[in-house]
């Protein structure tokens, strides 16, 4: 293992923002946490853990250590009648994994399928697509703790998932380096419909879907909707879609009665990407950044973007939501810098 100094992170941060790390290096093993620990690059508080960059917006240049986890490895560890444990190491690609429960016909991640990033970064903020989400899959996790080195086990409880969120974005952020998650799939698996766009997709092409079908679809659609960052340097979905109370929802939809909403248990989810469309943000262009023209949720770059160009027109939607509709958006990319 290598540490490298005034590291570039252009190719290593979908937005492609180029910037540099002082330090920078790629651990594949707990002897290589051990090390980097052992020498003093992990005792100081400017410890950033980076997976596939694809949630994250870097400002300027890093003044700290970045650490890249490779790890590799999938296994079956355990089965029942119903259900397989599988182990997946925190440097696999995301989708990779996804693929590879569906060829073996284990089912609960296919909703989430063509999302980037590895798999250690997906409970951080509990990914989630079409009606599923990490938690729905999720066993237990193992990260070392960058304080003590010692191997901790978080149990789902633990982790205390919420939409878009975990205990690794609130309390425990940046203390711990996730090596392995271990998710429980179906051997007889029910497609999960409960998203209306995607049942009413399904209803138009294949009746009777199976897992397979389920992940052709979504890679389908999102392909159709989202810029693909090799071509077009942006994160995903900006920012989350914000739960209202019945109060407000009453108050937008006698307002704007074509308003997308989702009701969950009492609250009201609007779509962030709708309430962005009617602001007159999709497809608009400002200086090197911009909205993509089929998906307002997404804020990309045209080229030598800097970050704070990228958070300046973020800041400037919220304001238009929030005096438009009197609803605050909250960015689910993380600001760094």
């Amino acid at each position: 293992m290598m540490v490298f100094e005034n590291k570039s992170l252009k190719a290593l941060n979908t937005f492609g923002m180029d910037i540099r790390a002082r330090y920078f290096a790629e651990v594949g093993s707990d002897q290589d946490v051990k090390e980097l620990k052992d020498k003093g690059y992990l005792n100081a508080d400017n410890v950033l853990i980076l997976g596939g960059g694809s949630n994250i917006l870097f400002l300027g240049d890093y003044d700290g250590m970045v650490v890249r986890v490779i790890n590799k490895g999938i296994q079956k560890i355990r089965e029942d009648e119903q259900h397989v444990w599988l182990a997946c190491a925190a440097g696999e690609i995301w989708d990779e994994v996804v693929e590879y429960a569906v060829n073996h016909g284990w089912g609960g991640l296919e909703n989430l399928s063509l999302i980037p990033g590895t798999v250690g970064a997906s409970p951080i903020q509990n990914i989630g697509a079409y009606g599923s989400e990490l938690q729905d899959v999720f066993e237990h996790l193992e990260a070392i703790s960058l304080e003590t080195g010692e191997i901790k086990v978080f149990r789902r409880h633990e982790c205390r998932f919420g939409y878009r969120d975990s205990i690794f974005k609130q309390e425990a952020k940046g203390q711990y380096l996730i090596m392995q998650l271990v998710f429980r799939l179906k051997k007889h698996p029910v497609p999960n419909l409960s998203y209306k766009a995607l049942q009413d997709e399904v209803g138009r092409s294949a009746p009777e879907p199976d897992i397979r079908t389920i992940r052709n679809i979504v890679c389908e659609v999102r392909r159709s909707k989202l810029p693909d960052p090799a071509l077009l340097g942006n994160a995903g979905s900006f920012f989350k879609n914000p739960t209202v109370r019945m109060e407000k929802w009453e108050e937008i939809k006698s307002k704007y009665p074509t308003v997308a909403c989702f009701e969950q248990e009492g609250t009201f989810k609007l779509a962030a990407a709708w309430l962005i469309d009617q602001c007159g943000w999709k497809g608009k262009k400002v200086g090197n950044v911009g909205v993509h023209e089929n998906q307002p949720l997404v804020l990309v770059n045209y080229g030598n973007a800097k970050g704070r160009e990228v958070l300046d027109l973020a800041e400037k939607i919220k304001d238009s939501v929030l005096n438009k509709f009197g609803v605050n958006l909250e960015m689910e990319v993380n600001i760094v810098g």
